[in-house]
């Protein structure tokens, strides 16, 4: 099957159907394109997100199943809780979201490289000015050690990327940024794709038609009046 390839000056051309992204490798739909304010919520809608390394172009994604989070079923295991108690860190909410990404960013250890581009930066950066990407920011005495980012359509939060610099400081920055969509009447975080330390969380993986039906029923409902106000 031959991908999609995305115009770069229409932010608002369709996308192909996710039934037909590739099997191998699992979830590759289209590529090019923009990375559009339009372009990107329409895709995140749709279930389906950017990711790839500097020197390739756009490629978009949807992968099957998906590995989501009911924040209901939010699980914390018995040393993250007591971590929790002890509170040691500090939580706060949009502080300092291109810090944050700029942290998400930096290659790993077990990877020299990123898929965090300039232009994904950018892009994100624009959408938390206008209201639409968030950040969860953990401090140790003043110093940022741990966070999250990831876009907010509706009554569902994708998550992008996380990080740390102190052990737990990510795991702590999971847990608050779900407690907190669950009380602002969130009914679903996207992880993307499946890793063992989220499903230790409680996330589960969903067939991707369930997951497009859940989007079409949530993306349209508004989260509680407060979301997003507790900086």
């Amino acid at each position: 099957m031959r991908l999609t390839v995305l115009d770069p000056n229409d932010p608002e051309q369709k996308f192909p159907s996710i039934s037909q992204a590739l099997s191998v490798p699992d979830g590759l739909l289209a590529v090019g394109g923009c990375l559009s304010k339009n372009r990107l919520l329409n895709a995140y809608r749709q279930g389906i997100f950017p990711w790839n390394s500097p020197d390739e172009p756009i490629l978009w994604w949807s992968p099957d199943p998906r590995l989501v989070l009911f924040p209901g079923n939010l699980s914390i295991s018995r040393s993250l809780a007591k971590t929790l108690r002890k509170q040691k860190f500090t939580v706060t909410v949009d502080r300092v979201f291109d810090q944050v990404v700029m942290a998400c960013a930096q290659p790993r250890k077990e990877d020299a490289g990123t898929w965090i581009t300039n232009g994904i930066f950018q892009a994100f950066y624009g959408l938390h000015r206008s209201g639409d990407a968030h950040s969860i920011e953990v401090w140790l005495k003043g110093e940022l050690v741990g966070g999250l980012y990831g876009l907010a359509i509706g009554q569902v939060f994708f998550g992008e990327s996380m990080f740390h610099t102190e052990t737990d400081a990510s795991k702590v920055a999971f847990v608050s940024l779900v407690e907190r969509l669950n009380g602002w009447d969130y009914k679903l975080v996207d992880c993307q794709v499946t890793t063992r330390h989220l499903m230790n969380f409680g996330a589960e993986e969903i067939p991707r038609i369930e997951f497009a039906a859940l989007l079409e029923r949530y993306c349209d409902q508004l989260p509680d009046a407060m979301a997003w106000q507790d900086k």
